[in-house]
């Protein structure tokens, strides 16, 4: 298999962006509907994604020359938190633009495939190789200059780069399978939650009478007393332990991005143990629903994080109760509501805990919806370990197909 060796700026790979001086767009020319203004926030995990989506007019997108986006081209954050971060353009976007944190790469799909172009930048080898060419520390940027100068490998035949595709996409594809299981058990214990706590159908909910707001023989109380929060956990000063960022929190699950995560001896203020809960407590990471459970650390192991984290670990209630309340909209929302601070940087008040009631079932009852979710959860972290190790596998083999070392 014959290899092409070269940069980005010499293959068959057209480059655009989004600066467009003069006719960027002003905050007060968005729109709640029109023409995409794509920015770094709209993509995640590979796809272009509606939440937070900006528009502008049509009129104003014919005025914008650059960084008209087509079918399978793939952008890349180059400046900001989110560097290196890709997406591939899918049909819903053909058309839409981007800002000035993004650049288009476009493959000729002739000497180059788009999807095999799409594989290589979203491999953990572009990433690093992204870092390692970009500047600044407080606000990364990759200027296109630094861009063009990445390296690339490809196959001369471009049958041998679909085979790569074919062969890559199989780890994919378990990856996007077990994605979707752990969605499946996170929605389910969820339900579950809802249907048993808030709705109180718990079983034999219809020989109980509703006392107070809450069924006979259950207790109403703060979640400052249900829960522990922000509960003291010590360390050996100097000891080497894990310590995670607010990047590696999802949105929408209890699983952790475990790529982002630092081995530090200089530990943060907030520490954590097994079955805590990570509340995101600052804007805007709370309203979009940072939230993750402890599962991936050992039984007695210490970890520390970001200090936008507050730690919520059950006392009333099971820890896996305390993480399925903390995902609950009333539960964010109260917090949201006790935000103060400068505008982009509002934080929790820990008062807020005070005013959010919890409603405390019997044990009996505790117990056997813990016995009914547990599964739920182990089963999400056996999955979530399967997809680390099936990602760690497709990137140790990645470069070596990439770089000609193993035949297709």
């Amino acid at each position: 298999m014959r290899m092409v060796n070269t940069v980005i700026g010499e293959a068959p790979v057209s480059i655009g962006d989004g600066n467009y001086s003069s006719k960027y767009p002003k905050r007060t020319d968005f729109l709640e509907a029109g023409v995409p203004f794509i920015s770094a926030n709209n993509l995640d995990n590979g796809v272009v994604i509606s939440e937070g989506m900006r528009f502008i007019s049509e009129q104003q997108h014919s005025t914008l020359k650059k960084g008209h986006l087509e079918k399978n081209d793939v952008l890349v954050v180059t400046r900001g938190n989110g560097i290196g971060n890709v997406a591939r353009v899918d049909e819903k976007w053909q058309g839409a633009n981007i800002n000035a944190q993004l650049v288009l790469l476009r493959a000729d799909d002739i000497k180059i495939s788009k999807k095999y172009l799409f594989l290589y930048t979203r491999s953990k080898y572009f990433f690093d190789l992204v870092k390692l060419f970009s500047s600044g520390t407080a606000q990364p940027q990759l200027p296109i200059g630094a861009l063009k100068k990445i390296p690339v490998s490809y196959p001369e035949n471009i049958d041998d780069q679909l085979k790569i595709v074919r062969i890559v996409s199989a780890y994919d594809d378990l990856i996007e399978n077990n994605k979707r299981r752990i969605e499946l058990l996170e929605d389910s214990a969820r339900q579950l939650y809802k249907e048993w706590f808030m709705r109180f159908r718990f079983p034999g909910h219809e020989h109980v009478k509703i006392i107070d707001g809450v069924p006979e023989g259950w207790e109403s109380c703060p979640a400052s007393d249900a829960l522990h929060i922000n509960p003291r956990v010590s360390v050996e000063k100097g000891k080497e332990i894990v310590c995670v960022p607010m990047a590696s929190l999802s949105e929408s699950q209890m699983t952790v991005d475990k790529s982002a995560f630092e081995q530090r001896t200089n530990h943060t203020s907030v520490k954590f143990m097994r079955g805590d809960t990570l509340f995101a407590r600052i804007t805007p990471c709370l309203e979009n629903g940072k939230t993750a459970f402890v599962y991936f650390l050992e039984e007695g192991e210490i970890a520390c994080g970001s200090t936008e984290f507050v730690v919520l670990r059950g006392k009333k209630v099971s820890n896996q109760f305390t993480y399925l309340l903390a995902r609950e909209e009333s539960f964010r929302g109260n917090a949201i509501k006790s935000m103060i601070g400068s505008s982009g940087r509002q934080r929790v008040q820990p008062s807020c805990f005070d005013k959010y009631i919890v409603p405390i079932a019997p044990d009996y009852i505790q117990e056997q919806f813990d016995s009914m979710v547990s599964s739920a959860f182990e089963q999400i972290a056996v999955l979530a370990k399967q997809n680390e190790q099936l990602a760690r596998a497709r990137d140790l083999l990645l470069p070596k197909l990439m770089g000609g070392e193993i035949a297709v």
